[in-house]
């Protein structure tokens, strides 16, 4: 019997930490190839620290002249990507930090196991998804919670209300749950970048204060909660010149904030050939719809790949003893109403498109689908077939 009365915790992390400049630089340029042949490949990675930008890995388009005149944008569109942030410190500027792009032309011995007619998966590897009923998103309650407190108080910074409000920033809830359900929180942890050294942590919460308890739902702050802003005191130098950042080493903010497991493969700068991203992305669809059919209040989904090889060599699907119907039935069922192979869930979800810049920040899970196909993985269309299939 799982537990029904605890404490959980989960943490975000804004589009100006150093992490997430790195994820949004890497998967703009995904975006910038995507938009002109959806079948490129691209494998690309960044690193940022003071001054400085570097980006690498491996990327393919079919017509060469066209690969070769995209390799020459790549430094405009890193710069386009921190401009959007708001990065104009004097150590880590749009305009002024230098770029340095090591991107080359995919391996051929990667492409012939994972192109053409019976396209395999890129890698092997294992991908999660997960969905839960406690909250309309069907996401945990502390991860959904903890990206919207730092998109509402970037939505307060970008428009000029709050123009003390820097870039960088972090949260962390810690909520209370009673009988599995989120009850209130705890303790909010908020440290955030701001503009000037004389400003104390009393002055940055007056300004976050408001934000927060706007967007949290009504009755979840209490007189009990604790409030931690900005405890370490001064936050003024931030983003790569306070601490380097990496593409691909906020896997858990990427997902469920800890609630569920992670196979361990990073999303951005990977495009949707490769099932690190892509099945984890149908896992999470998957789960959701179990979710939202009614066959399970909450679902963990598992799949498994080969390199090279077009089917998943597992399905595992774990209700948490909130099943209405036996897991085996359902793991028999979301491989009837879904090809799971790389160029199934690629056309199943629309994902040979350029999405994947507005997924880099708060959370690739949990985002309501839009008009475009962004976010195509959170749509419950599949609900009505599951359940028919079980």
């Amino acid at each position: 019997m799982a537990r029904q009365n605890y404490v959980f915790t989960s943490e975000s992390v804004s589009e100006g930490h150093p992490d997430k400049v790195c994820d949004q630089i890497s998967d703009a340029v995904l975006d910038a190839f995507l938009a002109e042949e959806p079948s490129a490949r691209v494998a690309c990675e960044t690193f940022a620290t003071t001054n400085c930008v570097v980006i690498g890995g491996e990327v393919g388009l079919s017509d060469q002249e066209k690969l070769n005149d995209y390799m020459g944008r790549i430094e405009e569109i890193a710069r386009a990507t921190i401009r959007d942030i708001g990065y104009e410190q004097d150590k880590f500027h749009w305009r002024t930090c230098k770029v340095h792009n090591y991107l080359h032309e995919q391996s051929a011995h990667i492409a012939q196991g994972v192109v053409g007619q019976n396209e395999g998966a890129g890698d092997q590897g294992i991908m999660f998804g997960y969905a839960v009923d406690e909250t309309p998103d069907l996401m945990p309650a502390p991860i959904l919670y903890a990206h919207a407190i730092l998109r509402r108080l970037t939505e307060a910074r970008k428009s000029g209300r709050e123009p003390d409000l820097r870039p960088d920033a972090k949260s962390q809830l810690s909520v209370r749950y009673e009988e599995g359900k989120p009850m209130e929180v705890t303790s909010i942890v908020l440290s955030t970048q701001h503009a000037h050294e004389s400003q104390s942590s009393d002055d940055i919460r007056a300004i976050v204060e408001p934000y927060i308890r706007e967007t949290l739902p009504a009755g979840w702050i209490t007189e009990k909660t604790e409030w931690l802003v900005n405890p370490t005191g001064t936050f003024v130098i931030g983003g790569p010149d306070g601490d380097a950042g990496l593409t691909g080493r906020k896997i858990i903010v990427d997902t469920y904030g800890g609630a569920a497991p992670h196979g361990g493969g990073a999303f951005s700068g990977k495009d949707p050939s490769k099932v690190d991203r892509s099945a984890a992305y149908a896992a999470r669809y998957l789960a959701k719809n179990v979710v939202a059919a009614g066959l399970a209040r909450r679902c963990t989904l598992q799949l498994s790949y080969a390199i090279g090889v077009a089917r998943p060599l597992s399905i595992y699907v774990d209700t948490h003893g909130t099943g209405e119907v036996p897991e085996s039935e359902i793991e028999k069922a979301v491989g009837k109403v879904m090809d799971l192979t790389p160029r199934g869930i690629r056309t199943h979800l629309g994902l040979n498109r350029p999405i994947y810049r507005r997924t880099a920040a708060y959370g690739h899970f949990g985002r309501a689908p839009e008009p475009d196909g962004g976010f195509s993985w959170e749509r419950t269309d599949l609900a009505d077939a599951l359940r028919k299939a079980v």
